[in-house]
């Protein structure tokens, strides 16, 4: 224990933001399962039958957002559900903190940071229709961290991995990332040279979603929910780029998986190669859609066709 507290004093804002994050997801990957098992998932549409919430959603956002605003008073948290704000239970409140990640240094361009100057980027359940079909394997819970509109630092928990292994198989895990430390929790694996497997969206799928893969010389292409999912994908070897040539993902969507494919040397930018930006005041929508690969990003971003930039204005 003492130990424990030695290094939870030498460590850096950045890094025991991030080991509560890690905590915090894991707490909120149990109460996912939790409203699951429990049968009634409370779904309500928000913006028609693709764009769904349920009760996961709701008590996830105010666990993650109140457990984060408790030990770190001055962050900005911006979450994916319009909630009211009001009192949270308890139960939902996780206080601790994951030792492993308070082991480990701070990158020196973050050491000094204020917590004042992040911004951290919540989508407590990215995947939600999957979710609802029974699409376990999809869901993913994110949590993504900001600094001067750069994201730095990312917490994805996967609260289903594993869950095909069996009835004794131990469910969920958390993967975590910081530019300029690594990433963690994970095997990284690349598709073999040569080879362009594209994952794209399952749900929101258009004529210029499908136009601009098919511009890309597709060996195969993966439809799958989730934008935490898709960069899963990537960083094991099982997809090359993710392309979502449309307006809707949000940057909650994207900020903890950017900054987990960073920081193993992927690219995640707009459709045009530009990069996003996570500031407070920034807008919530990726207007100009999503390109992002573990490695060969020019191969995929010289073959996105003229009319589909045209067509997506950042």
């Amino acid at each position: 224990m003492a130990i424990f507290i030695k290094h939870m004093l030498a460590a850096s804002v950045l890094m025991r933001l991030v080991a509560s994050a890690y905590s915090v997801a894991e707490k909120a990957a149990a109460i996912v399962r939790k409203v699951m098992a429990g049968g009634d998932l409370g779904i309500v549409e928000k913006c028609g039958a693709n764009d769904l919430q349920t009760k996961a959603d709701r008590l996830v956002q105010m666990s993650i957002c109140s457990s984060l605003a408790q030990k770190f008073p001055k962050l900005t948290i911006i979450g994916e559900e319009d909630l009211p704000s009001y009192d949270v239970d308890e139960e939902l409140i996780e206080n601790g903190q994951y030792e492993e990640i308070l082991k480990k240094t701070c990158p020196p361009q973050y050491s000094s940071i204020k917590e004042e100057e992040l911004v951290v980027w919540v989508d407590p359940l990215d995947g939600t229709k999957e979710y609802t079909e029974g699409l376990l394997d999809h869901v993913t819970v994110l949590i993504g961290i900001a600094y001067g509109g750069k994201a730095i630092a990312g917490i994805i928990n996967q609260p289903y991995y594993n869950y095909e292994a069996g009835a004794d198989a131990v469910l969920g895990r958390t993967i975590w990332g910081v530019l300029g430390l690594g990433a963690f929790g994970f095997q990284l694996k690349e598709v073999p040279d040569g080879k362009h497997i594209i994952i794209t969206t399952r749900s929101h799928s258009s004529k210029m979603v499908n136009d601009c893969i098919g511009a890309m010389n597709p060996d195969a292409i993966v439809r799958v929910g989730g934008a935490g999912n898709k960069v899963i994908h990537l960083i094991e070897g099982k997809a090359s780029a993710y392309v979502f040539a449309s307006p809707g993902c949000k940057k909650w969507d994207t900020c903890a998986p950017e900054a987990i494919l960073h920081a193993v040397g992927g690219k995640l930018t707009d459709i045009h190669g530009n990069s996003l930006h996570y500031n407070r005041e920034v807008k919530h929508m990726n207007s100009a859609g999503v390109l992002a690969t573990l490695r060969n990003f020019d191969y995929y971003a010289s073959r996105v066709p003229d009319s589909v930039k045209q067509a997506l204005v950042p």
